[in-house]
């Protein structure tokens, strides 16, 4: 009878230290165990040391007293900025006298043809509504204003957008160039574009419409050379071999193919410059901005919100004209109907430029401002504090401050310096690569370098507590959404208004509720950023493949095992954009939330441009592009990046 020989024990490597993730941990940690006893002896622990900071204020100071010294006389500006600096001011006041002059009644009949032609009746009454209560509201002249440099501003962003989206689309070597370029910009907060324009344009119009465009370009850059690069091979082919030359191919056949792309970049453009334009008012943009940002800061509920209405109405309706004729839902066939009205809204605006009634009637004027702080003040008295069991909107505000906030901000100041940037770097190198992680901790190190690392981790602990409120009310949310089709579409009407609304907009209710502080401004960057994280994480959840569910339910899974078994690990890549998007979205409001009491690099870019201490300003501006970079590297999904040597 034959033995049986038992095998020989082989010790195995354990499961968990094959992942990968843990090779990078352990390559981290031996990297950490040489360098930070060699830190810590040299410039010891605690925060940032001095001794690595460099002081930028004297040549920033010197910089900024040089550029005003010059602005009037140096040929620099005499023939360069200046002669765009007067192209913009004689743009947007050449586009607001033609507002102007057509009349309350003309403008109003324009915008409702414009959306009648591209999206029917509906629009065109919604549209129409839209105007008639901005001049209800007693805000038709700043409406006025800030269209006007709107009009300018998404024009330049156009032409600059699609030159560059042209030359990514058309060039692999322009593409690689301006890709990181346009990364970057994209997750940086509007905040950060203001300072770099008033040093060199000062505070007026020229500066906030170049802000604007600076923002608003990159999304029509991106969108451009992504539809360029997928026009129908097939198509592209046929034209070529009929001996078409690279221009004709590029005018008959790539851009018409692009025509989507093209009317969803203008869409975002139009989106991104009516945000810009508003935030722009802090550095001289008036309008509606102008309204709102000095309502705030009076604490005037009431006239900040009668200039917030016209915002959010403006917002509304140029998203969904501009997304209508995108989809090409207007009902073009009616060109006789559209000749008829065009003809009205010309006989209307010349009607009332006879009569002598272009300016919207003072008499048909309603002011809510009055109201609306009697409204506040009912709610302070009786609303704020000692409200029996649950306490009042201060006394939330109050408790979170006290028991999240504070101990957050004072646990993230008391760490080591040289522990926030092993920690940054362990985080961007487990979710990326070696050069993401690279990359988020040498903006860490350039924050503590320019001497503001306490107030940046006084924002990032408003960041990460309003994320961390975010995702819980987000995930829980987008959970319900992607099970429930009745829930679906009861969110999603609510979501396409609150993600049409200028950041400026959600800082009126929230001081409305909570008064002024750090809490109103972590509470509004959660409402701002909630319907992106929903959309998202509901997006991937019901994007999950139908088999891995029925093969969950065969087994006899119960709703919340397919959930944590299937549902959630394989929309895993859609969860990460989720949190990616919603810590880039929060840090943007956040940051504005320093109008509101916010505190930290918010507050000192509204002192560096309130008190014209531009070195204080752009410290903070650069540190906040600093931290806005970091967050977007340390929380940026890997599929995202293509890169390889992870």
């Amino acid at each position: 009878m034959a033995t049986v020989t038992a095998p020989a024990f082989r010790p195995g490597v354990p499961a968990f230290l094959k992942h990968r993730a843990v090779h990078k941990l352990l390559a981290l940690a031996v990297a950490a165990a040489v360098l930070v006893p060699l830190a810590d002896a040299r410039w010891a622990s605690g925060s940032w040391p001095q001794a690595l900071t460099v002081d930028l204020t004297k040549p920033l100071t010197g910089v900024s007293d040089w550029i005003i010294d010059n602005r009037d006389s140096h040929p620099l500006f005499l023939y360069f900025f200046g002669h765009i600096s007067n192209a913009v001011v004689l743009s947007v006041r050449a586009v607001y006298l033609v507002l102007l002059g057509v009349g309350w009644a003309g403008v109003t009949a324009l915008g409702a043809l414009v959306a009648w032609r591209v999206a029917g009746a509906r629009l065109a009454l919604g549209t129409a509504a839209a105007f008639l209560a901005c001049g209800v509201l007693g805000m038709w002249v700043p409406t006025m204003q800030t269209l006007a440099l709107m009009v300018v501003a998404v024009l330049a962003s156009v032409v600059v957008g699609a030159l560059l989206g042209l030359a990514a689309g058309l060039s692999d070597r322009m593409e690689r160039i301006l890709r990181p370029v346009l990364d970057t910009m994209q997750v940086l907060p509007a905040f950060a574009y203001l300072l770099p324009v008033v040093l060199i344009f000062g505070i007026g119009v020229p500066a906030a419409v170049l802000a604007t465009v600076v923002y608003a370009a990159p999304p029509m850059a991106r969108l451009t050379a992504l539809g360029l690069r997928c026009a129908d091979k097939g198509v592209l082919e046929a034209v070529e071999s009929l001996g078409a030359t690279a221009r004709q191919r590029l005018l008959t056949a790539r851009i018409p193919l692009a025509r989507k792309e093209l009317l969803l970049g203008l869409n975002q453009t139009i989106m991104m410059a009516l945000s810009m334009a508003v935030i722009a008012s802090v550095i001289g943009g008036g309008g509606l901005g102008d309204r709102v940002y000095q309502a705030l800061a009076s604490v005037d509920v009431g006239a900040a919100l009668a200039a917030g209405i016209p915002i959010v109405l403006l917002a509304v309706v140029l998203d969904r004209v501009t997304a209508a004729a995108g989809q090409g839902t207007g009902e073009n066939h009616r060109t006789r109907g559209v000749y008829a009205l065009l003809a009205v809204a010309v006989a209307v605006a010349v009607g009332g430029r006879l009569i002598g009634r272009l300016d919207w009637p003072d008499a048909w004027t309603i002011s809510i401002a009055e109201p609306v702080n009697r409204v506040v003040d009912w709610m302070t008295a009786h609303l704020y504090s000692g409200v029996p069991v649950v306490g009042g909107t201060a006394d939330w505000a109050g408790h979170f401050t006290t028991w999240v906030l504070d101990p957050l901000r004072d646990g993230l100041q008391a760490l080591p310096w040289w522990s926030v940037l092993l920690l940054v770097a362990a985080l961007a190198w487990v979710i990326g690569t070696w050069r993401t992680a690279l990359t988020a901790v040498l903006a860490m190190a350039a924050i503590g370098v320019l001497g503001v690392w306490e107030p940046s981790l006084d924002t990032l602990s408003q960041v990460l507590a309003a994320v961390a409120v975010t995702l819980v009310l987000g995930f829980g949310t987008a959970i319900a959404a992607a099970r429930s089709d009745r829930v679906e579409r009861l969110l999603r009407p609510v979501m396409d208004v609150f993600q049409t609304m200028p950041q400026f907009v959600y800082l009126i209710p929230v001081v409305a509720l909570f008064g002024v502080g750090r809490a109103p401004a972590v509470a509004a960057a959660v409402v701002y950023a909630l319907p992106a994280v929903i959309r998202i994480t509901t997006q991937g959840l019901r994007q999950v493949d139908p088999a891995a569910m029925e093969a969950a339910r065969s087994l006899g899974a119960t709703g919340s095992q397919q959930l944590r078994g299937v549902q959630l690990p394989l929309a895993r890549p859609a969860l990460l954009l989720a949190l990616n998007q919603g810590v880039v979205l929060v840090l943007a409001v956040v940051i504005i939330g320093g109008l509101v009491g916010g505190g930290a690099l918010g507050y000192d870019v509204v002192f560096g441009l309130a008190q014209g201490d531009l070195a204080t300003g752009l410290v903070a501006g650069a540190a906040i592009v600093c931290l806005g970079l970091m967050l977007d590297r340390v929380t940026q999904p890997t599929d995202r990046r293509a890169q390889k040597g992870a």
